[in-house]
């Protein structure tokens, strides 16, 4: 069983919206952190957003403050990334991540991956 499953992801033009799904097994979602990354070609992965369960406390990376949006649905074990104000640069292949996340920004705190979805944001 795939503990992450990522899905939303699509090809959009400049200054539009996606939201991307995350569905979680009943025991990742429970995971002390749960969180976003992204990598375009050539770059390293980056953390764009996490989500810390017991307290309900949200980060973003300064890039994507005030654009996007990190939130759960417990009834449904899903995380969701609301993305507006899209910008060619948040062009990436994006990853659901849980885990202990601590701290949140690095990749190798979290134990859990999904596959990934792309978005591509067109000029």
């Amino acid at each position: 069983q795939v503990p992450l499953v990522e899905s939303g992801g699509s090809s959009v033009q400049a200054g539009g919206s996606l939201r991307l799904s995350c569905a979680a097994s009943g025991s990742t979602y429970s995971s002390a952190c749960m969180a976003w990354f992204r990598q375009a070609p050539g770059k390293e992965r980056e953390g764009v957003a996490a989500i810390y369960t017991r307290s309900g406390s949200t980060y973003y990376t300064p890039s994507v403050k005030g654009r996007f949006t990190i939130s759960r649905n417990n009834a449904k074990n899903t995380m969701y990334l609301q993305m507006d104000t899209l910008k060619p640069e948040d062009t990436a292949m994006y990853y659901c991540a849980a885990g202990l996340g601590d701290p949140w920004q690095l990749p190798g705190k979290f134990s859990y991956w999904g596959r990934g979805t792309q978005v591509t944001v067109s000029s």
